[in-house]
């Protein structure tokens, strides 16, 4: 039966030669009892009636005769509502298709030629499984039906049982098994057979006729590695009937290596003894190669992360060692420091700006803020020269005048990289006379706190370190009094883009006025004066207070 119908309309014509259809008319042949029209849709309708009662695939065929009385077609005038072709038609669908033209492949078939039996000679038809082919949507198919043909009135009763019905879900089975690399097998323990469907083979790289592997066979293609925990498993499937879910390794005829797993359960006897076992077996080689290769994926990535970590804590380190501390609260000489460091790229503390305080041998204070041009690698590689050479000159007990034009040298003769300019201001403070000698290259000025005013100190001759071959240093002093209040800064703290230099320095002055009495003077006037989301400078401030 085809993609149109089960066996059986047609108002168009078939050729005497070869039963292809012409533009010939036939007509419907009149019962030899010579009963009208109005008896035959009697008995159509009688036979319909008849047809609603009955359960399975049942039709009514009459003939369709050709004008010289040979049979040319069949139509269906009747069927059973359960009735259902190849094409899915069920019931009355059925209804006033022909077999000529909804089933061609029937024509001349040994099918065919049973029905025009039956309906000459009366004598029921019931020949061997008829095997149908047709193409439905393009796929070809074939299809075994038995089928039952009797005379009835003027026409046919046909019958027929699909014996391929589960050929469908046959296919779907099959189609799963392929899509999801897996394959049934079954154990009669009992009869000693074995069933495998083709993906088994397939898992296996075994030839069809070769017939199914034998447990015995079995291990002849397991590595050795994998064999114990094989046989333990096995051992508890036949031997107590538990059910299995394993994962272990086979060796191809072609030497290749594959995943295998098998999940199987027994069926047992009233002892309990397994007499059966029905399973599968799935390949997951590709699964496990996807999983090796997200694990060595993943031990390089651990491998990177952990040497990533290793320079990350060496950066730390190497931060520590080289550049200032982000925040400090140190008493030193007498004096109370509290620092605050913020450079502009937070992420890697790398900045320009730097400050110093120490306490040297002789016991004094050495004060120092400073800011190369620029920002980056090269400006810390500036500043760190900068800032361990101030204080090892100082240590050694050089004046800070001489401090600066050495290290104004240092900048204009350093060969491994041209290092721009740099801006400094050193203090030193004695503690036994209350005495701070400070000097600047280029540097905006201390801003004094004394009896709750604010004024900057005036500046001594300095230019900023790297502009000039010969330059001027000269010392300040000044003397601090309890209560007083120095601010040691960089431009970062009151620069804004829109602003000139001396607004900033204005309202530095007054913020610091207001809070002058604060015990957080410094987090104040930072407040005050930092908009983190507009800055475009590091900044450095240090708080001396006595």
């Amino acid at each position: 039966m085809t993609d149109r119908g089960s066996p059986m309309e047609s108002t168009g014509g078939v050729e005497d030669s070869d039963s292809t259809f012409s533009s010939r008319r036939y007509t419907t042949r009149r019962a030899p009892s010579g009963r009208g029209r109005g008896d035959r849709e009697l008995s159509v309708s009688a036979v319909q009636e008849m047809l609603d009662g009955l359960p399975g695939s049942v039709i009514y065929l009459l003939p369709v005769y050709a004008t010289e009385g040979r049979v040319a077609d069949f139509q269906i005038a009747a069927a059973s509502p359960d009735a259902v072709d190849i094409g899915a038609r069920r019931g009355k669908e059925l209804v006033g298709l022909s077999v000529t033209e909804t089933y061609p492949t029937v024509v001349g078939s040994e099918l065919w030629e049973g029905y025009l039996q039956a309906l000459g000679t009366g004598v029921r038809y019931e020949g061997e499984p008829f095997e149908y082919r047709e193409t439905l949507a393009g796929i070809p198919r074939r299809s075994l039906f038995a089928v039952r043909a009797s005379a009835c009135w003027q026409g046919l009763v046909v019958s027929w049982v699909r014996l391929d019905s589960g050929e469908r879900e046959q296919r779907r089975l099959a189609v799963m098994q392929r899509l999801g690399g897996m394959g049934w097998a079954d154990w009669d323990l009992v009869q000693n057979t074995i069933a495998w469907s083709q993906e088994v083979y397939a898992i296996f790289g075994r030839d069809p006729s070769a017939g199914p592997m034998t447990l015995e066979e079995l291990p002849a293609h397991v590595p050795a590695d994998d064999l114990p925990a094989l046989g333990e498993v096995v051992q508890r499937l036949l031997g107590d009937g538990e059910p299995i879910d394993h994962t272990f390794r086979i060796t191809t005829p072609a030497a290749e290596i594959r995943h295998v797993r098998i999940v199987a359960e027994a069926e047992t006897d009233v002892q309990g003894s397994p007499v059966e076992v029905h399973g599968f077996f799935q390949d997951l080689t590709a699964q496990k190669q996807a999983q090796a290769h997200l694990l060595e994926t993943q031990r390089a990535a651990l491998a990177q992360q952990s040497l990533l970590q290793a320079e990350r804590n060496l950066a730390a380190r190497l931060q520590q060692a080289l550049l200032p501390l982000p925040r400090q609260s140190l008493h030193l000489a007498g004096l109370h420091v509290e620092v605050a460091y913020q450079p502009l790229q937070e992420g890697l503390n790398a900045g320009g700006d730097w400050y110093s305080a120490i306490t040297l041998p002789d016991g004094s204070a050495l004060l120092v803020v400073g800011d190369v041009a620029g920002h980056g690698l090269d400006a810390v590689a500036t500043m760190t020269q900068l800032r361990f050479s101030a204080k090892g000159m100082a240590i050694t007990g050089i004046t800070l005048p001489t401090i600066l034009a050495r290290l104004n040298t240092l900048l204009l003769h350093t060969p491994e990289r041209s290092y721009g300019t740099a801006t400094m201001l050193m203090a030193r403070y004695q503690p036994e006379t209350s005495q701070l000698t400070w000097v600047q290259a280029g540097h905006l000025p201390p801003l004094l706190l004394r009896h709750g005013h604010a004024r900057y100190l005036t500046p001594p001759d300095g230019i900023l370190l790297g502009a000039d071959t010969t330059p001027q240093y000269k010392a300040a002093t000044l003397h601090l009094m309890p209560g007083d209040h120095l601010l040691l800064y960089t431009d970062g703290l009151i620069e804004k883009p829109s602003e000139h230099l001396d607004e900033g320095l204005a309202l530095l002055a007054r913020t610091a006025t207001t809070h002058a009495d604060s015990p957080r003077l410094l987090d104040d006037v930072l407040d005050t004066l930092v908009n983190q989301s507009l800055r475009n400078d590091d900044i450095c401030l240090l708080h001396i207070s006595r």
